[in-house]
């Protein structure tokens, strides 16, 4: 089955941050993403958050 729960796809988001996701637990994400507004937004705290990591090593 493709869905996954809010908790599964914080714990994938979370795995994310440290190392790429397998091609099958990417699409169960994106599928999530799609029809969740509350974990697309947390997606995107993520996302803001690996820009400031990357923004600081830069500066390194």
């Amino acid at each position: 089955m493709l869905r996954i729960t809010c908790q599964q796809a914080s714990r994938l988001l979370s795995q994310r941050m440290e190392a790429p996701l397998g091609a099958g637990m990417r699409l169960r994400l994106r599928l999530h993403l799609f029809v969740c507004d509350a974990c697309t937004r947390v997606a995107r705290q993520f996302a803001a958050i690996r820009l400031a990591m990357q923004t600081l090593r830069e500066r390194d």
